[in-house]
């Protein structure tokens, strides 16, 4: 297949371009070789193919395949971004946001974040709603705020479902609703999400929205521990230097100590 992509490729074929790119990209029936990416998403970008100008944009913003370099990256982002590419447009409103390769402009970022919200982009619906809730570019709203939230949970974004439950918990945005709290955040906690498991672990433990439950808690705890999530890892050490729903062991206490200090 590699062959055939690479001959209409070779005559200006866009659409082979953009798939020979990916080839290289991914190293999918050919050597893996960045350089080569780089060389047929140009080919393609040149002639306004969205995806393969979405492509060489995150080449050059990550420095594979190319030199870093922001401005380029920007320029590729926006071309794509402006015939309506949902990834580039969220991309854009990043590097407007952290102004890499333009002057930091939140106001610009919301604005192409916004609209890859708008298309459905889970990220850019998790990053409107955490700007609504803080009033980065945009005028705090916690109720927008968890209107994206709950967009983007919907669709399975674990920090989404985590900010939502948060939301739920603090009746901010919405109507206190433990229950609400707790259904969104062992959501976030089933697909594995450190912050949703010590988020349901305190719920656990508090009672809140759920029966205490000291043994689950613990296991939860354990659960973000491992994955490293110092939060987890300072609160494990706690209850066992303290004995709370487990024995006393001081030596487990000093491990898990041990293990968030070095973080």
């Amino acid at each position: 297949a590699a062959r055939w992509y690479r001959l209409a490729a070779e005559q200006g074929h866009a659409g082979a371009q953009h798939s020979l790119g990916v080839r290289y990209d991914s190293g999918q029936g050919v050597p893996e070789d960045d350089a080569q990416a780089v060389l047929w998403y140009r080919r393609a970008a040149q002639q306004r193919h969205w995806e393969a100008q979405f492509r060489l944009g995150r080449m050059y913003a990550n420095g594979t395949g190319v030199a870093r370099d922001n401005e380029t990256a920007v320029h590729w982002f926006r071309l794509a971004a402006e015939q309506g590419h949902a990834e580039a447009q969220y991309n854009l409103g990043q590097m407007f946001f952290n102004g890499r390769g333009v002057s930091v402009n939140h106001e610009a970022a919301a604005h192409w974040v916004r609209l890859a919200a708008g298309q459905g982009n889970a990220t850019a619906q998790l990053t409107l709603a955490s700007m609504h809730e803080t009033g980065s570019g945009v005028p705090p709203d916690l109720s927008l705020a968890a209107q994206w939230y709950r967009l983007a949970a919907v669709q399975g974004n674990p920090s989404a479902q985590v900010s939502l439950g948060y939301l739920y918990d603090a009746g901010t945005g919405v109507a206190e609703d433990d229950t609400e709290a707790v259904r969104w955040i062992a959501r976030a906690a089933d697909q594995n999400d450190a912050e949703g498991q010590f988020a349901l672990a305190n719920m656990y433990f508090n009672g809140r929205g759920v029966a205490p439950d000291l043994d689950r808690a613990l296991a939860l705890l354990h659960l973000a521990a491992d994955q490293g999530y110092i939060r987890a890892q300072f609160n494990l050490a706690l209850s066992y230097d303290a004995g709370i729903g487990v024995k006393r062991d001081l030596v487990a206490a000093a491990r898990w100590f041990r293990r968030a200090a070095e973080q």
